[in-house]
């Protein structure tokens, strides 16, 4: 049994499509808060919907693995709700992590970001090894999570962390708040690109499938050669600076666009190298030209569309929102219908 977190999200619901593909069996925890996209006719499936920091030991009966990817991403999100995003990303992690040690699991895997490398001179090439720099909340937690969780590892319990770069392509559970799918999607909808200056800016990116595939190549490793490890999951193929990406972009959506510069200059700026995980055997499969084709065609198709859930800040404010309302005008365990009422 393999527990997920997260496993109802952009990433997560992947994941747990190829762990059932793979023989798993999976127990798959989340809010679900933007709907279901698993496949609930599996017996080898178990949904648990609940909070990562409400979990206790009972949850990890059974479990051999824990692939840990709750979290709350993207910074306007995490300056809107700082205290929640350390308390998920970071606190509920270390917790997760420590229960499943206590409960006798074998595995644990943090899916962490690339984000703490920061801003790194034009010249340099993150390792592993480069010092960390995160500029952000979410790239701050990430790092502390790292830290948390590694120090759990002893013989009987393989801790590794694979740091994610920017993800992009289709999904389930879609997201068009990151930036390949959001820049593909306002140029598709509205011919306009909008890139915050100066798109010097380098980034390192992967296939929403590959990472997936990392998390679960990291669950089969062998454990004595990953243990306490932490590897950029990504390739070099996928590093790209903002501008040029766009331009990408703008060519291959079947419309005139327009880029439309917006803030400040993001001084976020780093390339990543990923020899450490390619010398285990592991690559990254699908490019950034196949990842925007991938999008254009699933929106020409209509098979994915902006919606309210595809937007996560937007839709945890609308969230937020409705629960207060609702709190302001529940009475006598109703709205309309109450209890005791024929």
């Amino acid at each position: 049994m393999i527990l997920v977190t997260g496993a109802g999200g952009y990433i997560g619901c992947i994941l747990v499509d190829m762990l059932l593909e793979s023989g798993y069996k999976v127990r798959a925890v989340d809010r679900y808060y933007f709907g279901m996209f698993l496949a609930q006719d599996d017996d080898r499936l178990e949904i648990v919907q609940e909070d990562v920091r409400k979990l206790t030991p009972e949850h990890f009966k059974g479990v051999e693995g824990v692939i840990d990817l709750a979290a709350l991403s993207l910074d306007p999100t995490n300056k809107l709700f700082t205290d929640a995003t350390l308390n998920i990303n970071y606190e509920a992690r270390v917790r997760t992590a420590t229960m499943a040690k206590a409960a006798g699991v074998k595995r644990y895997v943090l899916p962490a970001s690339c984000s703490i490398y920061g801003k790194q001179d034009p010249d340099v090439i993150a390792t592993e090894e480069t010092p960390a720099n995160p500029l952000s909340t979410y790239s701050k937690s990430n790092w502390l999570a790292e830290q948390g969780t590694m120090k759990l590892a002893d013989d009987d319990y393989c801790v590794v962390a694979a740091r994610q770069s920017t993800v992009f392509g289709t999904s389930p559970r879609m997201r068009f708040d990151i930036a390949i799918n959001s820049m593909t999607l306002g140029a598709f909808e509205t011919g306009r690109i909008r890139l915050m200056r100066d798109g010097t800016q380098w980034r390192s990116w992967v296939h929403v499938k590959d990472t997936a595939r990392a998390m679960l190549f990291m669950l089969e490793a062998d454990a004595a050669k990953i243990n306490g490890e932490v590897y950029n999951v990504g390739s070099l193929s996928c590093l790209a600076q903002l501008k040029p990406l766009a331009e990408l972009i703008a060519k291959k959506v079947p419309r005139d666009v327009e880029i439309e510069w917006y803030g400040d200059a993001d001084i976020r700026s780093y390339r990543t190298s990923f020899d450490k995980i390619e010398a285990l055997g592991f690559r990254s499969e699908i490019s950034i030209d196949e990842g925007i084709d991938e999008i254009c065609e699933a929106l020409e198709s209509g098979q994915i569309k902006r919606t309210p859930q595809s937007i996560n800040q937007e839709w945890y404010q609308t969230l937020e929102n409705w629960h207060k309302t609702i709190k302001n005008l529940e009475m006598h365990g109703g709205m309309i219908q109450i209890e005791g009422e024929r």
